[in-house]
């Protein structure tokens, strides 16, 4: 047993000594090894080293190197020649295809004429049936007949066929042929158009680029209902030169895939999601998806230039005692005299009296009693309803405030009733005159504002107020020249000028 042992024992030990042995060996090896490894490297970057202070073997590896990479990549892409400064925008270089029927022309016709301007302006108004000629057709853009759409096919029940007549406007317009043109605006016959502010935000955007430009409605649920993303067609919204003719080209296969669709603007909008262009809001165009007085919402029009007011024979006349056209035509002479300043809100205080004057310049003037705050004032008053007339206030798709109706809490409305130039001061003069309502007696021990009986608002034209960042214009109450006449300033703001409330 021992002597077996014992042999296990030497050889448990030889083995021990035979594996100590090979890594004794090894590690010497590894060293060795590692040394020559090192002095190679040495070498090599000794010759390299050597090679690099020789200029021309220097410039051989970088040819060298470059013909390498230009092989890898692909050949550039040209990109577009510089141009020179471009040419300002003007009413020249917009084309306005307007979309009419031949039932409601004879009417709505007197819309157009109160904005369009023969001399200056290019479009066509498309109607769906031939209709009489008439003295006045020189007032108007010429008169042409749709295409035939009855290959397309239409499935809303809701709806009207001629929402694909309708769609088709910008093809069809640009399809005439057109010289120079720099964008398409399509509006309907029942849109009122100010052309100078459209000109105005279209200078903004380069014109060679895709863009499709407009503004959304009024109601949340119909956003909600149609898109937060579509440019609705009332209201009026402009298509780039470039971008008309990409819609062009594929426009009709697009309209066939969506039959189900209510109406022309939602097919656009369609088509515009396919060509990967999204909608680039500008809150000046207003399709006005209510009913009632706009009152609320022109006397608080957001800081950005009135472009267009819709639904004309939905909504209550804009002035008081006329009809639809009379008080349209009212807004003329100040869109005349500054037309980037039409509708714009300014507001201040006549703090001996404790009033609260809000002014919507070549519009109205309101005074109320009590001192409110400009965040609270330049919240439109709901004299309107939602075109969902079951929706309450929560229905539309901005900050709204509460008709006042308190007897000493209603505004005292001053409505436009002139507007004038003096060349000598360059100043504009405006007149608004109190539009008396029956109302109860206030009780309140404060100055009554039912005194005033006109507002004089001075103020300077700035045609390049939008050039700059926008900013609502500051207003200042002047001294009184004469009894029941209260004197204002409206101007740009001063650097500290700040509408405090106390």
């Amino acid at each position: 047993m021992r002597s077996n042992r014992k042999v296990e024992e030497n050889f448990l030990w030889d083995q021990i000594m035979k594996k100590h042995f090979t890594i004794a060996w090894t590690f010497p090896k590894l060293v060795v090894s590692s040394i020559l490894l090192i002095s190679i490297i040495c070498i090599f970057y000794n010759l390299s080293f050597s090679n690099a202070s020789n200029p021309s073997n220097h410039r051989s590896n970088i040819i060298n190197t470059l013909h390498v990479v230009d092989q890898a990549m692909p050949p550039p892409v040209s990109s577009p020649p510089k141009l020179g400064p471009l040419e300002k925008t003007t009413l020249h270089h917009l084309v306005f295809g307007i979309a009419g029927s031949a039932r409601l022309w004879e009417h709505r016709k007197n819309y157009i004429k109160l904005w369009w301007k023969p001399q200056e302006m290019r479009g066509t108004v498309w109607l769906d049936k031939t209709v009489a000629n008439r003295s006045d057709d020189h007032l108007l853009p010429p008169v042409k007949i749709s295409c035939d759409t009855s290959k397309f096919k239409y499935k809303n029940l809701k709806g009207h066929y001629s929402a694909i007549r309708i769609s088709r406007i910008v093809s069809e317009t640009l399809r005439l042929g057109f010289e120079d043109v720099r964008w398409f605006v399509m509006g309907d016959d029942d849109t009122y158009f100010v052309p100078e502010n459209l000109v105005r935000v279209l200078s903004k955007y380069d014109h060679n680029q895709l863009y499709y430009i407009g503004s959304l409605s009024e109601s949340h649920l119909q956003n909600i209902h149609f898109s937060y993303g579509m440019a609705y067609g009332g209201g009026g919204f402009a298509i780039s030169y470039p971008l008309a003719k990409a819609l062009a080209k594929m426009q009709d296969r697009c309209i066939q895939r969506y039959p189900g669709l209510y109406g022309s603007d939602d097919r656009i909008h369609a088509c515009m999601a396919e060509l990967g262009i999204p909608l680039t809001k500008e809150p000046g165009f207003h399709q006005y998806d209510v009913y009632g007085s706009l009152l609320g919402l022109l006397s608080a029009h957001p800081v950005a230039p009135l472009i267009s007011i819709h639904h004309l024979d939905v909504v209550e006349p804009i002035f008081p005692n006329v009809n639809r056209v009379q008080a349209l035509q009212r807004l003329k002479a100040p869109i005349k005299l500054d037309s980037a300043a039409i509708m714009q809100q300014s507001v201040c205080y006549d703090k001996t009296r404790s009033w609260t004057i809000s002014v919507s310049w070549g519009y109205t003037v309101q005074i109320y009693r009590g001192i409110f705050s400009v965040r609270e004032m330049e919240m439109p008053a709901r004299t309107f309803l939602n075109w969902y007339k079951r929706a309450d206030y929560t229905g539309f798709s901005f900050n709204t405030r509460p008709v006042a109706r308190h007897a000493c809490q209603k505004p005292f409305v001053f409505y436009l009733s002139n507007a004038l130039y003096n060349k000598n001061t360059n100043q504009t003069a405006s007149e608004y005159v109190q539009h008396r309502l029956p109302s109860s007696e206030c009780k309140w021990n404060m100055a009554d504002p039912s005194r005033i009986e006109r507002v004089q608002v001075y103020k300077k034209p700035d045609p390049h107020l939008w050039d700059k960042a926008p900013r609502r214009n500051c207003c200042r109450v002047l001294p009184r020249k004469k009894k029941g006449t209260m004197v204002i300033d409206v101007g740009v703001c001063g650097e500290d000028d700040v509408i405090e409330l106390r």
